[in-house]
């Protein structure tokens, strides 16, 4: 009589556990395939639309450094192999490119915190 009575308790104990289980993508765990895929996807995104903005692959790198460079690079390759394909002109971009900022040497910022004296 106790096999069947353990049974009968381990059975909505069993289907409990798996219901908390399928639910963590709901708490916000995330699954680090998914994750690595989401990336990818970003990168080659990326990549693709500086190569239809007539950007060089340098420039791609630098405008996006938080993207993954390899699959930046084939998503520009396969948008080269696809705009030559089909006759496709690039797009100039409109939007200019802000130049990156030097970092200051500790020199520059000594000089910008100090204040400066008032002019007679």
């Amino acid at each position: 009589m106790k096999k069947t009575s353990d049974r009968v308790l381990a059975l909505p104990l069993l289907l409990a556990l798996l219901a908390l289980l399928s639910g963590c993508e709901q708490l916000g765990i995330e699954d680090p395939a998914k994750v690595a895929a989401a990336k990818e996807a970003e990168g080659k995104a990326v990549g693709s639309a500086c190569r239809h903005a007539l950007r060089a692959i340098e420039d791609c790198y630098v405008l996006n450094p938080k993207a993954q460079k390899s699959a930046v690079f084939n998503g520009w390759k396969e948008m080269d192999e696809y705009m030559r394909e089909n006759k496709i002109e690039g797009v100039a971009p409109v939007v200019p490119r802000t130049p990156v900022a030097k970092p200051k040497t500790d020199e520059e910022e000594e000089e910008a915190s100090k204040p400066k004296a008032a002019s007679r």
